[in-house]
């Protein structure tokens, strides 16, 4: 007896289960892909930021442990006297570097000068960036970015400058939509508070 099921092929019902079967099979492996992509979009932003966090803690605490003052400080941005070139016991405008967050508190960056100006700069002199004081000794400041995306940042001493030994860095980072808390701290290991006088200048050394 011939099987007529087979030579006629598929009825109608079988094809409609079988593409409603695939439907289903295909949508769960987009969805599946999908999951497995955002994931991985997770993952690949999750390690952006942490490799931006450990590179600003390493240049950011080296920068501080080498230093020998911290020269001035407000909301924003940070003042350091990173080494004395010359050895002229005094501060020069291409041996200064700032650690600004910006007026938002939103990011962090250094700026260095570019410059070979040998003049002495008094510690009172030094104001933040944005008032362009360092014009008189240097042409352009020269920024590297950090961390382009971060909140609240906050800087913190154990004393103010310019006796800090001490600084810290606070900040937050959104991770996974979950706000996490990072801290960058170093201390002064060469600090040259011997330089200074009473009231918070370096002396010279034929004083």
């Amino acid at each position: 007896m011939n099987n007529t099921r087979y030579k006629n092929g598929l009825t109608l019902i079988e094809l409609l289960i079988a593409m409603v079967v695939t439907g289903i099979v295909m949508t769960a492996v987009a969805t599946l892909a999908y999951a497995l992509s955002s994931a991985n979009d997770l993952t690949n932003n999750t390690s952006e930021k942490q490799a931006q966090i450990r590179f600003a803690a390493l240049r950011i605490s080296d920068l501080i442990r080498h230093s020998r003052l911290v020269c001035y400080a407000d909301g924003d941005d940070i003042a350091v006297w990173r080494a004395d070139d010359n050895n002229d016991g005094r501060i020069n405008i291409g041996e200064l570097v700032y650690i600004e967050s910006g007026p938002a508190n939103d990011y962090l960056y250094i700026g260095e000068f570019p410059s070979s100006d040998g003049t002495a700069i008094a510690i009172s002199s030094i104001g933040s960036p944005s008032t362009n004081w360092w014009l008189a000794y240097s042409s352009d400041i020269k920024y590297t970015m950090l961390i382009p995306q971060c909140s609240n940042v906050l800087f913190g001493f154990d004393v103010l400058p310019p006796q800090s030994k001490f600084v810290s860095i606070n900040f937050n980072i959104l991770e996974n939509n979950i706000v996490r808390q990072y801290q960058i701290s170093a201390a002064l290991r060469g600090w040259a508070g011997n330089l200074l006088d009473g009231g918070g200048e370096i002396v010279s050394d034929d004083d």
